[in-house]
């Protein structure tokens, strides 16, 4: 694990990210803020790319709670069962779509312990919810933000509670809107777990990782 990087290192660092992209965007599809939360329970354990394909007709055809409950479990099945682990994930959207529709009124909450309270969905997931939709800087903690984190010194944890905190502690308050998206799009693009493309990475000489490939 490499050791935490200075204000100014990351400040440097993060201005790097914005000139390069200065709005980064999540990769999954939606139409509103139910399609997201759907989308990003589903991508538990898949590929964006993977559940953008089950979604675009599934989205079509229900895209809200109670379409959703009109479809039933086995018409979200026959959608979704291309992605990893779907006959569970089906369950659990039809049970958060149930709770949306009996407990708020068919409307997405927006607090992070309302949304953790839904079946599938998890801290990363209501994170991602609050960043992408709500714009609130919340901080996803997936492996690509992991791996860069701990490798580079932006944000090094032990666990993803760990890599949180120090995204939320430690990366300067005017990037932490974005801070998540542009360190996912650096780890699935150029930071990549087996080959890392040194080479031409954008911080490479302000990186910590010691086994650059350059």
């Amino acid at each position: 694990m490499a050791k935490q990087l200075d204000y100014h290192t990351l400040r440097e660092i993060f201005t790097r990210f914005q000139d390069a992209e200065p709005e980064p965007k999540g990769e999954l599809d939606h139409v509103n803020v139910y399609t997201l939360v759907v989308a990003v329970a589903l991508s538990a354990q898949a590929t964006d790319a993977g559940v953008n394909k089950a979604t675009k007709e599934l989205f079509k055809i229900a895209d809200t709670p109670q379409k959703m409950l009109d479809l039933g479990e086995e018409g979200v099945i026959e959608h979704i069962k291309t992605i990893g682990l779907y006959r569970n994930k089906a369950k659990n959207v039809i049970k958060l779509s149930r709770m949306l529709v009996e407990d708020y009124g068919g409307e997405v909450p927006n607090s992070r312990a309302a949304l953790q309270s839904l079946p599938g969905v998890g801290r990363k997931t209501a994170n991602v919810v609050l960043n992408m939709w709500w714009r609130q800087p919340a901080q996803a903690v997936d492996t690509h933000i992991f791996r860069v984190g701990n490798r580079s010194g932006i944000a090094p944890g032990k666990d993803v509670d760990a890599v949180e905190r120090a995204v939320e502690d430690h990366i300067p308050a005017d990037f932490q809107l974005h801070a998540h998206h542009w360190l996912i799009l650096h780890g699935r693009y150029h930071c990549k777990a087996r080959k890392p493309l040194c080479g031409t990475c954008i911080i490479r000489d302000l990186c910590q990782f010691e086994d650059k490939t350059l």
